[in-house]
């Protein structure tokens, strides 16, 4: 059952809060404490001291930051949601660039702010995503929209989650029968360019050849895009 944040108000959400600057940590604390709907479950400075407080800190919510020392925030978000399911996170992160936001969401995160976010759009933020929904800052939001909205499948990312973004293009254009200097073309990518980035992804889908690449994308839904299957 969903945590419902107006019907229990006195059932105050533990939050686990990860960053390496301990003033804009400190900051994050302050902001949870000014709430009745959250208690600190604990912090942490780097991501491995956030996965080993998992069992002990039962945390229900993490606040995330991206770029940490050691393991990053996205392998962090991974790491918890494979550990823990049922802990959501939510990024906060100077970074916005689009490989950021879309390796954030593919690792697992619920939300995705950027540190400039002011107390109540973190703490309805946190509300919003305990109760199921996935959030994002509105400059992060206007990116997510752009990205989807020029895409030509938008799945692609969904459906292999271990392909970068622009791996993720290439993967479609080569499904759509497009030949590599075709693709570097069409991305403004020289063709040895575009040549590596194939043979990344014959790699990361574990295929002996172009081919086999193609027919595991169009499995998936992609393919032409003029519906024909040829």
């Amino acid at each position: 059952m969903e945590p419902d944040l107006d019907d229990a108000p006195h059932q105050r959400l533990r939050v686990l809060v990860v960053d390496d600057h301990p003033i804009f940590r400190d900051g994050l604390v302050l902001t949870l404490m000014s709430s009745s709907d959250f208690v600190l479950a604990g912090e942490a400075g780097d991501a491995e001291t956030a996965i080993s407080m998992l069992e002990s800190a039962a945390p229900e919510l993490v606040l995330m930051d991206l770029r940490l020392p050691g393991m990053d925030g996205v392998e962090a978000t991974r790491r918890i949601r494979e550990l823990a399911p049922s802990v959501r996170v939510v990024v906060v992160s100077m970074v916005e660039d689009d490989d950021a936001i879309f390796a954030a969401i593919r690792a697992g995160a619920r939300g995705y702010l950027l540190k400039g976010a002011d107390r109540d759009e973190i703490l309805s933020a946190l509300r919003a995503v305990a109760l199921g929904d996935v959030i994002f800052g509105s400059s992060i939001a206007r990116r997510v929209m752009a990205f989807f909205a020029g895409r030509p499948d938008a799945t692609t990312a969904a459906a292999f989650p271990d392909l970068t973004d622009r791996e993720c293009d290439i993967l479609d254009r080569l499904a759509n029968g497009e030949a590599n200097q075709e693709i570097a073309r069409h991305l403004g990518l020289r063709e040895k360019t575009v040549r590596n980035h194939v043979s990344t992804i014959l790699n990361k889908l574990q295929v002996a050849d172009r081919g086999a690449a193609i027919a595991r994308a169009r499995d998936a839904g992609l393919g032409p895009h003029d519906g024909s299957t040829s």
